[in-house]
């Protein structure tokens, strides 16, 4: 942690984040007046019902205040696991009385403190509140915000036969991914997730104090539809808890579930391929990260066959052994092989190293040795052995750094020179490493303005990870994280600002040290780096739904001036 650091994340940590409806109390959908009433009424009779509260004398509360990072472990007065969002409205009112700081917990992987903070008095759990549903008021699927992604994948697919393009790792909680936007192995193909939000639920908290739940869609006639945009890319715990989101694509017909959203491919190939660091030469890494670069700006522009492919490059520390690449392609489009064919002559062009079997974990992705040929594979099937298998990913003993980046051009040598520099040094951890992945293709199809998500004209981003168990091993882990991140952009200040090169940061991966001017010296503030030009609205929806900043964090928007 940066020195100075300390000071600001007790003074601001998160009130806010993901959870998932039950009975809601609808404010401002346009529902039928009938309907609208036996939601209330339906919220009533939760609102009845005990809530589970988890103090420090129940056994489970060690487990209940830590998450996914074991860097940071609360020591709140309670936690509450809602599972209706008249609950949580109740949970928020309280604590708003009481003047309790509040925060969220969806799935647990956040990768700060803007959950699990010293100084958060009241965690409102939300692991409970993980239905996946038909909701023929609103027709749209709903999902509520605690349901982790895998379990979202599951219910979604073998009930309809549809997906949303969210991410990979299978523990992420809705709330929280959705809100910042979502990323995931689909996106070239699908887009982003949010391209496929039709509405969010989200208890706010009024000027005088009082907590309720509101609907915002993304009708055009919506008095809430701001709050909706805001909800598409302006990250968690920024404007309330996030209790529901309700799916369905732009231009979808009928009341057929099954046709409401698009359905993911039947099979995919999936292809993984390594290159030993031992013959790493400083040329041939140049070669391989230059080729994955130059793919994807040229393939940025969607409506290609290439649409149907994305891939991960993960460039691991030489301590690691090698450096691997992951792809998946859609199996069931026409020449699905020579796609694939194509874009691996493409990445080994130029590169005098032949590629071995990947057999050994990398960053989050496990050891595939059997893909080293192309397989077909169930597409279910490979979101669960890509989302579940790794063993870093699944050990609940760790801590960990992490820092990101968006490019929308081939990285420049200078970059490359900086990369090679750190992935090869002295130090001595297999889990160090920079995952590139896709961008691009039907992400690149939506304006920057339609969503608060504004990279849409990046073509891969950058994601720094660096995992650790051993107290004594922090301060290296975090010296080499930040020297290597901020040593690439030197030249812009320390930080990937956006300009004709680099594109900002991602906010589902955040970072404190963007804020710090010991480590950002461009100029460029934090909250440019996520949003861009979409801040001041988000401004202005901070103003309108949380004005006494009751849902804050380190990072979190910050209303507008009057």
């Amino acid at each position: 942690m940066a020195q100075g650091t300390d000071g600001m994340r007790r003074r601001h940590f998160l009130a806010g984040g993901a959870a998932a409806g039950g009975a809601a109390l609808l404010t401002g959908t346009g529902l039928a007046a009938p309907a609208a009433a036996a939601d209330e009424a339906g919220a009533a009779a939760a609102a009845a019902e005990p809530v589970t509260v988890v103090t420090p004398a129940d056994k489970r509360y060690a487990d209940l205040v830590r998450g996914w990072n074991q860097r940071w472990v609360a020591a709140p007065e309670r936690v509450v696991l809602a599972e209706t969002t008249a609950q949580v409205v109740q949970a928020v009112q309280k604590a708003v009385a009481g003047g309790k700081r509040l925060t969220v917990r969806g799935g647990g992987h956040c990768w700060e403190d803007w959950v699990f903070n010293p100084e958060v008095r009241v965690i409102l759990d939300m692991t409970k509140m993980n239905k996946v549903t038909y909701d023929p008021r609103m027709n749209a699927i709903a999902v509520e915000a605690g349901a982790q992604l895998l379990n979202v994948y599951e219910r979604m697919y073998r009930t309809w036969g549809v997906v949303v393009p969210a991410g990979m790792c299978f523990q992420v909680g809705a709330g929280g991914h959705v809100s910042g936007g979502g990323w995931g192995l689909l996106c070239r193909q699908l887009g982003l997730v949010v391209d496929h939000l039709y509405a969010v639920e989200v208890v706010t908290v009024a000027a005088d104090g009082t907590a309720r739940a509101i609907v915002a869609t993304r009708e055009a006639d919506d008095p809430h539809r701001e709050l909706w945009w805001a909800h598409t890319g302006g990250g968690g715990g920024n404007f309330g808890v996030i209790t529901r989101f309700w799916f369905r694509s732009p231009g979808a017909t009928g009341t057929d579930p099954a046709a409401l959203l698009p359905q993911p491919p039947a099979e995919v190939l999936v292809s993984a391929v390594a290159w030993p660091w031992a013959e790493m030469t400083e040329a041939r890494f140049t070669r391989l990260v230059k080729n994955y670069g130059d793919w994807h700006a040229k393939h940025l522009r969607p409506g290609t066959p290439n649409d149907n492919l994305v891939s991960m490059l993960a460039l691991n520390h030489r301590s690691n052994g090698y450096i691997g690449l992951i792809t998946q392609a859609d199996a069931t489009v026409p020449d699905a092989e020579r796609v694939l064919d194509d874009f691996l002559a493409a990445m080994t062009a130029g590169l005098d190293l032949a590629h071995v079997p990947l057999s050994t974990p990398m960053g989050e992705l496990p050891a595939m040795p059997e893909l080293a040929e192309p397989r077909r594979m169930p597409w279910l099937q490979a979101a669960r052995y890509l989302g579940t298998t790794n063993a870093t990913l699944n050990d609940p003993s760790l801590k960990g750094d992490f820092k990101s980046a968006y490019y929308r051009t081939a990285m420049p040598d200078a970059h490359i020179a900086a990369f090679y520099r750190h992935l090869g040094d002295d130090l001595v951890n297999p889990t160090a490493s920079v995952l590139l992945s896709s961008f691009g293709g039907q992400v690149n199809a939506v304006a920057p303005d339609a969503t608060a998500a504004p990279h849409r004209e990046a073509a891969y981003k950058a994601a720094w990870m660096i995992w650790w168990t051993d107290p004594a091993d922090e301060p290296r882990s975090l010296r080499w994280i930040r020297e290597f991140f901020h040593g690439v952009y030197a030249d812009t200040g320390g930080v990937p600002v956006p300009n004709a090169v680099t594109d900002g940061c991602y906010v589902n991966y955040p970072d404190i040290d963007l804020h710090d001017p010991a480590y950002n010296r461009s100029g460029v503030p934090w909250y440019t780096l996520y949003y861009k030009h979409a801040y001041p609205r988000l401004q202005q929806v901070k103003a309108k739904y949380d004005p006494t900043d009751v849902f804050r964090h380190s990072q979190s928007v910050r209303a507008a001036k009057p």
